[in-house]
């Protein structure tokens, strides 16, 4: 049977530590499990069984494996140190017989975006990054369909533009709304980028390092890999829809509690194709996957085992490929979801209701 592994690591370290190790959680600091994230060895989380391709009946197993680095400690760690642990724990999805490994979170995007960590490990390698930036999109069409917004007369802004998931969701958005503002810290990127989109956009191309920018639009698509949130309530005009891909999250939690008038949804939440069991809570309800996963689990399904979205240049050739084939195999994008909570209808209603009494004061 064919198989996979794919990376986690602890994002927020004490509520991640608890979902396998509870006493830890639990009596650990943030700054402690850092620490000791330092020593520990790759863990065994669980095994995935259950995935079956609607297309050819196919069934696959996999198994999640946890780099115990918390994303403050691969920022601080020399790379190579980071790249050595994320390698051990790719030696362990090789021991139990996987045949592609994909990488979660901060171990998709530390240094090279993957290139070393493939080159060292016999078994292919994706970060899921193409899935994630097809499924990032489709949120964004979505949220604007159900909000009233007309994608083709948007202001719709990427924060995080000039990285690898950013410069290609601003290359289809260019292609789709009215105005695209590109966000993100180095100007220099930010000018080559709006040069290269400039030949093929339909849209109004401006670039921005602050993020008071984000007033003016309406749909955001936030990526950054930062390890603090980057969007605050301030930065948004009512009845905007805010995307938030990154993990760590881009978006303060200060924007749920204090603008019921924002429509703020997770990026990339997909319905895995069989009777899945994670046998692990990783934050989502069952039979459901962060696009990056399902990129890994649709490979598998389509028998594709090669080292596929590594690298920080992604095409949107490969994004069209990986949407095809997660397609094919029954993968579909899942409802919304808001800071790990399921988004109503209700309660999209009243976001509606809200930002109409907001723009009516103003």
């Amino acid at each position: 049977m064919d198989s996979f592994a794919f990376i986690i690591h602890p994002i927020d370290p004490k509520r991640d530590v608890s979902r396998k190790f509870p006493f830890l959680g639990r009596v650990l600091s943030e700054r402690q499990i850092d620490f000791f994230s330092t020593f520990f060895p790759p863990v065994y989380i669980s095994e995935i069984e259950g995935i079956t391709s609607q297309a050819t009946g196919k069934t696959i197993k996999g198994w999640f494996l946890a780099c115990p680095y918390t994303p403050r400690r691969m920022m601080e760690l020399p790379e190579r140190t980071v790249y050595r642990k994320i390698i051990q724990t790719g030696h362990m999805a090789e021991r139990l017989g996987a045949n592609i490994l994909g990488l979660g979170a901060f171990t998709s995007v530390v240094g090279d975006a993957g290139v070393t960590i493939a080159n060292k490990l016999e078994i292919p390698v994706t970060t899921g990054d193409s899935f994630t930036v097809a499924m990032a999109v489709q949120a964004i069409r979505d949220a604007a369909h159900v909000m009233d917004i007309k994608m083709e007369s948007a202001t719709v802004a990427v924060v995080g533009a000039t990285g690898a998931i950013g410069r290609v969701c601003a290359e289809l958005l260019a292609g789709e709304a009215a105005r695209v503002l590109l966000v993100a810290r180095d100007e220099k990127k930010l000018e080559g980028l709006r040069d290269r989109l400039k030949v093929h956009a339909r849209s109004e191309l401006v670039i921005s390092t602050k993020m008071d920018v984000l007033k003016d639009a309406e749909l955001i698509l936030t990526v950054t890999s930062s390890i603090h949130d980057v969007i605050r309530p301030e930065h948004l005009q009512p009845g905007s829809v805010v995307c938030d891909v990154a993990r760590p999250r881009d978006v303060s939690a200060m924007v749920a509690a204090a603008r019921d008038d924002i429509l703020v949804i997770d990026g990339g939440m997909v319905d895995v194709p069989g009777a899945v069991n994670f046998h692990f809570n990783f934050g989502f309800p069952d039979g459901k996957a962060y696009a990056c996963m399902a990129e890994t689990i649709a490979l598998a399904l389509e028998g594709r085992f090669e080292d596929y979205t590594v690298g920080k240049d992604i095409t949107l050739e490969r994004v069209q490929d990986i949407t095809a084939i997660a397609e094919r195999h029954g993968f579909r994008m899942s409802g919304f979801r808001s800071f790990e909570r399921e988004v109503t209808n209700e309660q999209i209603e009243a976001v509606r209701q809200n930002a109409r009494k907001g723009l009516r004061r103003a």
